[in-house]
């Protein structure tokens, strides 16, 4: 982000939060979460942020206005959005779709566009007032599961700040929610891809009968207080073009320079000297948590295919677990390996697995000592949301670190920089002299090793949330 962004000073003027119901007569209904669903890690409501610029065409026409109306008859096809979350027996989740509606807050804010900076990246000044915390909507239980603000610029453009209730989606099922709001609010009737709710297909089998060993969920002790403090994070976006990414990669073995995604290159580099940053004791166990995508059918039998239009949580958390010393002392390719071991874990038969384990030990939130967790969102779309101004200067995460452990967690965003080269920004938090040494460690991977650039093509890109 520009410099002088960073220290931007605006002030919003909201008018009161109000409740958007359903346009038209939705069901009245108990649906069950799936017991991916309503994990612990999942029980936090994560905000998205997208940013508009004036759109001539669009004269006169209200964007608050014009986006309140498409939820509202968005909400006809996706009801359960409307409801509320309630807790059954051995705390499953089920949505009481009551029809009650979802918050909306109209805002104008005394700030252009441009003032944000050439490259619009987390962290955001005046975050807060973007997507405002609405006093008692952020508890899990009984409150809306969606928050819109849409927040008018003085240059004609707009913000609209989204949160959501994670056990409700994932950032692909968020996106074809604001994908139909989207297509509503340019004229279509319905939208074009209608909602599967389906969230049986990922309960847990009856007796639970989980077949790994899903180290993701072990229970470890912090003994030596080494989850991340919150007190005095630093928050700062690293971005990662073509050039960055082939720098990093040349320091990899050349087999697996070859085999390796983009996202196994970044998030082991990330793991690596994120742990050097800490400085940990060498026998500390370091684990990474992988954000992989369960959709795209590589399941061994049609039970477990995850069908088009389904918008609930389908994805798994498999973590790589290394010794502290061996991570920082060996090359980063140890890392990388890891990583890509850890994700190829995941198929239909994984996430049955999961559910059965979640089941079986009553919902338990990830292990999130000593651990680092990497979510890929560089094709779920958010870029793509045109609500009839034209597709965003930036659409996604609207900062990183969020979760219900903050600052475990880092999301890889698809981005223009200031040059106008398309690459990754991942924002990162951590404590503020850790941070100084990430980015010592993360400079050493950005000078390219000496190697033979016909051994530097990437591998495709895998979306993995």
């Amino acid at each position: 982000m520009a410099g002088s962004a960073a220290s931007l000073k605006f002030t919003v003027r909201r008018k009161a939060a109000e409740l958007v119901a359903p346009a038209g007569p939705t069901p009245r209904e108990l649906k069950r979460l799936s017991d991916i669903d309503d994990q612990d890690g999942l029980r936090f409501h994560i905000p998205v942020i997208q940013f508009y610029r004036r759109n001539a065409f669009m004269s006169g026409r209200d964007p608050a206005a014009v986006v309140r109306d498409a939820v509202a008859r968005a909400l006809v096809h996706y009801y359960p959005f409307a409801g509320r979350l309630r807790e059954l027996e051995g705390r499953k989740l089920a949505v009481d779709c009551t029809g009650e509606g979802v918050l909306f807050i109209e805002a104008d804010a005394d700030v252009r566009l441009e003032h944000f900076g050439d490259a619009l990246q987390p962290p955001f000044p005046g975050l807060e007032e973007l997507v405002f915390d609405v006093p008692g909507s952020s508890e899990v239980l009984g409150t809306p599961l969606l928050l819109f603000q849409v927040t008018r610029l003085s240059c004609g453009g707009f913000i609209l700040a989204v949160r959501l209730m994670h056990t409700m989606s994932d950032a692909q099922g968020l996106v074809q929610f604001l994908a139909a709001v989207a297509e509503l609010a340019r004229g279509a009737t319905v939208p074009s891809v209608l909602p599967v709710w389906r969230r049986e297909l990922l309960e847990a089998r009856n007796p639970p009968r989980p077949g790994f060993a899903h180290r993701e969920y072990d229970e470890v002790p912090d003994t030596k207080g080494t989850i991340v403090p919150l007190d005095d994070m630093a928050h700062r976006s690293f971005f990662f073009g073509a050039k960055e990414v082939a720098a990093v990669r040349s320091h990899l073995a050349p087999g697996l320079r070859k085999r390796a995604t983009t996202f196994e290159v970044l998030t082991g580099c990330l793991w690596k000297c994120r742990t050097v940053a800490l400085a940990p004791d060498a026998d500390e166990e370091m684990r990474m948590i992988c954000i992989v995508n369960a959709r795209g059918g590589k399941g061994k039998g049609k039970e477990s295919a995850i069908p088009s239009g389904y918008y609930g949580n389908a994805f798994a958390f498999p973590v790589a677990v290394s010794a502290a010393g061996e991570l920082c002392a060996r090359p980063l390719s140890y890392a990388v390996r890891l990583v890509k071991e850890a994700k190829g874990e995941v198929d239909g038969e994984y996430m049955r697995s999961v559910a059965d384990l979640m089941v079986q030990r009553g919902r338990p939130h990830f292990t999130v000592v000593r651990a680092y967790l990497a979510s890929d969102v560089t094709k779920a779309g958010f870029g793509d949301l045109d609500f009839g101004w034209g597709r965003p200067v930036y659409g996604g995460p609207a900062k990183g670190g969020v979760g219900a452990i903050p600052g475990v967690a880092s999301f890889l965003i698809p981005f223009k920089n200031a040059k106008g080269e398309d690459g990754i920004v991942i924002p990162m938090c951590l404590p503020g002299p850790a941070m100084d040494k990430f980015v010592e460690e993360m400079g050493k991977l950005l000078r390219p090793a000496a190697v033979d650039v016909a051994d530097m093509f990437p591998a495709m890109i895998k979306s993995a949330l």
